[in-house]
């Protein structure tokens, strides 16, 4: 029986019921993935952050003021983008249409939340209006490139989760943020486990093309962690993913391969 397995970003990684078998068949497995060539990738990865929303502006508001609140009602997959959020997906929409040819994503995988969603249509109808890619490019929702869930502190500022939270609040510093998991929620590693399960889907179905994914701050930091292979201690000290920023990824020996990260200057001429 052929061992189980897949493959992400150079990496095969086993089935662990079929691990004691393993040593029989590495020499024909090795000859089998060689002579297969390199996984396949895509050839150019772009990841971006959703414009700023509504919510981070009401919480920019509210850290500000040591608030214990956020003026905001609605299911967290509901929230908007800001105006100044539809100005950066019309500036990112225009940096698409300004890549090279071979660069240009002509699929695009996005997270179904409204924001996500809005920075996706804005941004492709910009490009589109350049002419630079078809007006009829469909979006592909993913539920795994959701945001992170936040469970029992959803919508809760920091002073607030102190303040109603207290113990919760210790076992995050105490857990650090990859493994902190709050109630009815996910930790960062929960994140990375659905962005390795898409980044398999995305490598198979792309393979060779240039793609854009339209996720949220989480989730892009855990595509870098995942591709880049990054230690907690590397992971912790990256800086916020910000709004409609730009990473991308090249194919280079069966691996993408980091090229820019959380880079915004395309964002300049948004306001």
């Amino acid at each position: 029986m052929a061992e189980l397995g897949t493959t992400l970003n150079g990496q095969h990684h086993t089935d662990g019921r079929h691990r004691q078998a393993a040593p029989h068949r590495t020499a024909g497995a090795a000859a089998a993935v060689a002579a297969a060539g390199p996984p396949p990738v895509p050839s150019v990865l772009i990841a971006t952050r959703h414009g700023e929303s509504t919510a981070n502006v009401e919480f920019q508001l509210a850290e500000a003021a040591g608030a214990l609140s956020v003026p905001i009602s609605s299911r967290d997959a509901d929230i908007p983008l800001s105006l100044h959020g539809q100005q950066q997906a019309q500036a990112l929409g225009r940096w698409w249409a300004g890549l090279p040819s071979a660069d240009r994503p002509r699929s695009v995988w996005c997270s179904p939340y409204v924001r996500t969603a809005e920075t996706a249509r804005i941004a492709l109808a910009q490009a589109a209006g350049l002419g630079a890619v078809p007006v009829s490019l469909t979006v592909r929702y993913d539920e795994r490139l959701r945001d992170r869930e936040l469970g029992v502190l959803e919508m809760l500022p920091k002073a607030a989760i102190e303040n109603d939270h207290p113990a919760e609040a210790a076992r995050r510093r105490k857990m650090g943020e990859l493994y902190y998991r709050p109630p009815g929620g996910e930790s960062w590693a929960d994140v990375a486990l659905r962005v390795r399960s898409v980044l398999r889907d995305v490598c198979a179905e792309e393979a060779g093309r240039p793609v854009l994914l339209v996720a949220h701050d989480c989730t892009v930091l855990m595509l870098r962690y995942v591709l880049d292979r990054l230690t907690e201690e590397q992971l912790t000290a990256l800086e916020p993913v910000r709004n409609c920023s730009a990473s991308v990824w090249r194919a280079e020996g069966g691996r993408l391969r980091p090229d820019r990260w959380n880079q915004t200057g395309h964002l300049e001429d948004a306001g």
